[in-house]
């Protein structure tokens, strides 16, 4: 949960700022920042598991990660009684009581829920992984969302969701956080087999809070084994997730930022999962006997009665049936072979420990400290290999998490492999001043061993001011406190523990505390155990609406501060009631469609006054940007043709002129972001005038949802009535969810517009035909190349390709969409343009890059086969594509079309038993088969040339691959090869 603090004393006038400056509104806003900031405290739980693909363990998910059951006071070395993120409930009264009656805080108290999880599938099977490898399955991710949305409060919100063939991402906050959460950005990087496929790796999340505080979750499943080989491999993962790792920039008051976020330019990152780092050095066989001695409680005893068990009662080993359903698990109670224990507990009394655990040598945490030293991830931290960088864990206090026998609690591998524990699941963190602390110390050695090469170039062993520099009274007191130079053989219950703060790159003030660091060893469902950390953050927050007053206020003061002896102009928007409304307010806004609208600038002033339009300044100082959907001009007011006079006016007292402001959005980035929903029609025009004041005058509009800019994914999911109504019905903004049911088998849009291409082709022909005027070019590229268009010379050319746009969003007919008068040939061009944008636009492509890569390397170059090995081409092409039939359908019908047109309007031949009607039909008669034939396969090679770039998604549009995604559709465009 997040809670606000009071505002700051602080006053506002303690950073002068020039007002006259032409860009001080950043800067006089960020001056006040302190009148719209308010301090926030959210506690962050992150929990990470390797579930081993096992049955039955999203049911154990509630219990540890929401509830937090399943600590075990005995199998932990923490004082779980002091620790405050752990609560004391009554067990009489609890529904489902803990040992010890204590649990971890959950539910309401957590404003963050971040779980990571591995193995949500089972890629043993080579034939399963390779078929998870090109399907994506779903299924996993609703089970798991499911559980945890069942076990949350009301109102939690997903933040996001996120699976990589094992790995499984979730976030969810509570309403006040989900709030103040924005710039959510996932990115997923494998590093599995072949080096990139998804069985292992990272999904790595980026969010920022509060608009001031950017944090990163990175879950991970490296590199398994326990051979040198294996930690190589898995210090190469590591490396690979941090430079594949490159999130979406960051947009703040509607300006993106010019550089993407990596790992290490947040200000909080948490690094989980299964690590898979194990424990060398030490023969297996002995870690487990010491280990099981202290979870039997039997270490340090000299008796020799039998051991006692946990709770009292033996030790219970829950073994899932052979069982091929894995919604149903059927779970058998047995005992483990040492189940004959006394009934009386040998632990002695927890009051009689030593304060400091790590002087009893019998302690659970001394037997910890001792194996420690021995842990692989420690080691490569002190070597510099991975995670030496500012990474920081809490103590370890817990048992290792891996290798357990399946159902039961504290008993290692008891298979024939007899794998030795090891703490392979871990949870990492560090700070923005973790990273600045080691990157300052990297320098300082950089630069020690430059001064020290050179005075080794002089003759010189040693610094002289060094020599002389000691002082025994202070020297010898620093203290380092650094990642790097951690001795791991000690240990401090309250390492790490402290609260950080942390100057974030907004400049924030944010303190950030570890609270718990814990497994929970009664989790029995895996072999792992699932571990969890309790964050407790202290963060400053931007408040919007003081942000906007403050904003208000800083512009109304920016205008008092002008010398009313500067020129003064006055701008009345078109529509407007009064002088004092300054909005342009376009209304709805379609892809492709054209709006305009006016200002009338008068210049009230006593002076000539010069003015332009100028690009925006941000709230971030040093950035600014103009989006390329806005436009405008100036015009004189009696110019009926709307001439531009410039990009700069002067005017004498007493004049006016008129500035056009036209918007429309054609640039495919700007469409599918709008798309997306993650830029808005809203944009701040700003007229500067010379040595006078600023006007700023909001422009904004409603986006139309619209069917360009979209996947085929969300296209065959919009019923019947179209985009815009499908999205105002459920209330959608955004992307279509890809939950949401399929209507079609590929896009609706691609069927009406091929179709009525196809009706109009045949309407090209016969107005030929049968009319004098009528003629239809003879270029090959017609009507696809845009070069032979005739209705170019439209005028209202634009207007109809928005109403065939229109069309495809509110599913209506394309054919009335345009008026009778305009001819059969000129109708048929508008509907190939609109055929060519769409392709353009989808996000995906007919053929997606994925599936292009795998149809380059499972077939020979098409563009040097023979048309007589086309046919078979074909069919390994099919094959390749059927692994996504959306795709796979729409490239048939697209291709079908394309040769069916190029048929009809290709000339047949005549034949000699029947006479030749009209002047119009011997006009377009052939000269016999063989020209006729030349003239088709040219035409479907050259509707191919058109159609392959926009249809084909290759990463590398070089000559050679341009040419082979022309062959690639000309072979299915071909009559011949077609059968």
């Amino acid at each position: 949960m997040a809670s606000s603090k009071p505002p700051s004393d602080q006053s506002v006038t303690s950073e002068p700022v020039d007002l006259s400056a032409p860009h001080s509104l950043a800067k006089a806003l960020h001056a006040r920042r302190s009148e719209y900031v308010r301090k926030h405290r959210v506690r962050v739980k992150i929990g990470t598991w390797n579930v081993a693909a096992r049955p039955g363990t999203d049911k154990d998910l509630a219990s540890w990660f929401v509830f937090g059951q399943g600590l075990d006071q005995k199998l932990a070395a923490l004082d779980l009684s002091m620790n405050p993120a752990v609560e004391r409930v009554d067990a009489d009264a609890a529904k489902d009581p803990q040992p010890d009656g204590i649990r971890l805080v959950g539910g309401n108290d957590i404003g963050l829920y971040v779980l990571g999880l591995q193995e949500v599938v089972d890629l043993n099977a080579t034939k399963d992984y390779m078929n998870r490898a090109v399907y994506t399955d779903t299924a996993p991710l609703s089970r798991w969302q499911s559980a945890l949305e069942a076990a949350l409060p009301p109102g939690y919100v997903l933040i996001d969701s996120e699976l990589m063939t094992g790995l499984l991402l979730l976030v969810y906050a509570s309403p006040e956080v989900a709030a103040s959460i924005s710039n959510v950005s996932t990115k997923q990087v494998g590093t599995g087999l072949l080096g990139y496929f998804g069985n292992k790796g990272a999904i790595a999340t980026r969010l920022v809070l509060g608009e001031t505080t950017r944090m990163v979750f990175v879950n991970s499943h490296l590199a398994s084994g326990a051979t040198s080989g294996a930690l190589d491999r898995r210090c190469w993962d590591v490396g690979q997730i941090l430079s594949k790792t490159q999130f979406d920039p960051i947009i703040q008051a509607g300006v993106e930022e010019e550089d993407s976020d990596k790992i290490g330019d947040e200000d909080f990152a948490f690094w989980f999962g299964d690590l898979n780092f194990r424990l060398d050095g030490l023969p297996g066989a002995d870690i487990r006997r010491i280990l099981t001695l202290h979870s039997r409680g039997e270490y340090g005893s000299s008796d020799d009665r039998p051991s006692t068990p946990l709770d009292g009662r033996g030790v219970i080993i829950m073994r899932s049936s052979e069982s091929s359903d894995d919604d149903a698990t059927t779970i058998s109670t047995t005992y483990s072979r040492d189940e004959s224990f006394d009934s009386e507990s040998s632990l002695p009394d927890p009051d009689d420990f030593p304060e400091d655990p790590s002087q009893d040598p019998t302690s659970l945490q001394a037997t910890l400290d001792s194996l420690l030293p021995h842990d692989q991830l420690r080691r490569m931290i002190k070597e510099r290999k991975v995670f030496h960088d500012g990474w920081r864990e809490g103590p370890i206090t817990f048992l290792p998490t891996y290798k357990y026998d399946v159902g039961a609690i504290g008993l290692f591998d008891s298979s024939e492999k007899q794998r030795a524990p090891s703490w392979c699941d871990r949870i990492l963190f560090r700070t923005r001043k973790d990273k600045q602390e080691y990157d300052d110390k990297i320098r300082e050695e950089a630069d020690s061993k430059k001064r020290d090469e050179e005075l080794k170039s002089r003759g010189v062993d040693q610094d002289d001011d060094v020599l002389f520099s000691y002082d025994p009274e202070t020297d010898g007191d620093e203290q380092v406190n650094s990642s790097l130079d951690v001795d791991y053989d000690e240990y401090d219950e309250n390492d790490d523990m402290e609260p950080t703060e942390v100057v974030t790159r907004n400049g924030a003030h944010d303190t950030i505390g570890l609270d718990i660091y814990a497994s929970h060893q009664r989790i029995a469902s895996s072999d792992h155990k699932p571990i969890i950390s309790v964050f407790t953050l202290d963060y400053d927050a931007v408040v919007p609406e003081l942000k906007a007053q403050v904003h208000a206020e800083v512009a109304r003061e920016l205008d008092r501060v002008e010398n009313e002896g500067r020129p003064d102009v006055t701008l009345i928007v078109e529509g407007a009631t009064n002088s004092s409304d300054s909005i342009v307010d376009l209304g709805d806004v379609a892809f492709m469609e054209r709006k305009s609208t006016s200002l009338t600038i008068a210049n009230t002033g006593s002076v000539s006054a010069t003015f332009s339009f100028v690009e925006t300044p941000s709230t971030e100082e040093g950035d600014s940007s103009v989006p390329e959907w806005v436009h405008t001009f100036f015009v004189r007011p009696d110019d009926e043709r709307a001439t531009s006079v410039g990009k700069s006016v002067t005017l004498e007292p007493g004049e006016t002129v008129l500035a056009l402001v036209e918007a429309q959005v054609s640039a495919m980035s700007h469409l599918r972001a709008l798309n997306d929903a993650r830029v808005h029609i809203e944009h701040v025009l700003v007229l500067r005038v010379e040595d006078g004041r600023d006007h700023f005058i909001p422009v904004r509009g409603s986006w139309l949802p619209t069917t360009f800019g979209r996947s085929i994914d969300e296209l065959i999911r919009i019923p019947d009535g179209g985009i815009r109504k499908f999205m105002a019905d459920k209330d959608i903004r955004g992307s279509i969810s890809y939950d949401s049911d399929v209507h079609c088998s590929a896009p609706k849009e691609l069927f009406k517009i091929t179709e009525a291409i196809q009706t109009l082709a045949e309407r090209c022909v016969a107005d030929e035909a049968m009319l004098e005027e009528v003629l239809i070019p003879r270029d090959y590229g017609w009507p696809f190349d845009s070069s032979a268009w005739t209705s170019a010379t439209l005028p209202e050319q634009d207007a109809l390709r928005d109403s065939l746009i229109t069309a495809l969003d509110t599913d209506t007919s394309l054919l009335e969409a345009i008026p009778v008068e305009v001819t059969s040939t000129q109708r048929l061009e508008l509907l190939a343009s609109v055929l060519l944008l769409f392709l353009e636009s989808l996000t995906d492509g007919i053929i997606p890059a994925h599936l292009w890569a795998k149809l380059s390397s499972a077939i020979p170059n098409p563009a040097v086969l023979p048309p007589t090995a086309w046919p078979d081409t074909r069919i390994r092409i099919l094959d390749v594509l059927s692994s996504a039939p959306n795709h796979n359908i729409a490239f048939v019908f697209l291709t079908a079309t394309l040769s069916r047109v190029a048929a009809e309007l290709t000339p047949a031949a005549p034949d000699p038993s029947r006479p030749i009607l009209g002047r119009r039909l011997s006009l377009r008669r052939g000269g016999g088969d063989d020209d006729v034939t030349k003239k088709r396969r040219a035409r479907e090679k050259r509707f191919a040339e058109i159609v392959a770039p926009l249809a084909c998604r290759a990463n590398d549009k070089d000559k050679a691959t341009k040419e082979k995604e022309r062959a690639v559709i000309e072979m299915f465009v071909n009559k011949e090869a077609a059968g």
